[in-house]
Order: structure tokens, then C-alpha cells, then sequence
């Protein structure tokens, strides 16, 4: 988080933005009521329960409100 960001949306913000730590939460869910039956950490997830791998920020644009990946606004950043 130490390079530049610019708003690919609005292509003039660059200095005004929501960091969002992204924090998985792996469960299994009741279909019926949504009601959460399980927890799984990262070391016991059932077989069929792929991990999740995204990205571990989210940026949004305190202008106009897009939000995308951190890198999606650093490479922006980098061209501006």
C-alpha cells in the first residue's frame, strides 16, 4: 500500500480512498433458512470446500465510490 493509486473510474482521484481488508469466513450454510451450521478454519475445510484466494484488499474510491482490486488502482496509478 505504499505506491500511488488513481481511480481508473474517475481518473482523477488520488487521494481519497476506502482500504478494505478482505476477511474470508468459510462455512457451510442450511439452504432452507441460511442459518450457519459449520465453521471451517483454513487448516480443517471438508474436501469439497475449495479456500479462498482472492485478494487480500479491496480498494474503493472515496470520489465516485468504484470499488476493484488494490492493484487495479497501483497500475493506474503507476501510468498517470
Amino acid at each position: 500500500m505504499s505506491t500511488p493509486y488513481c481511480c481508473p473510474n474517475c481518473k482523477t482521484n488520488r487521494t481519497r480512498f476506502n482500504i478494505i481488508k478482505q476477511i474470508p469466513q468459510s462455512v457451510k450454510m442450511d439452504p432452507q433458512s441460511g442459518d450457519i451450521l459449520e465453521e471451517y478454519s483454513s487448516e480443517n475445510l471438508c474436501p469439497f470446500h475449495l479456500a479462498y484466494k482472492g485478494p487480500e484488499y479491496k480498494v474503493q474510491c472515496g470520489a465516485c465510490g468504484l470499488v476493484e482490486d488494490e492493484r487495479t488502482f497501483v497500475k493506474f496509478g503507476e501510468m498517470q
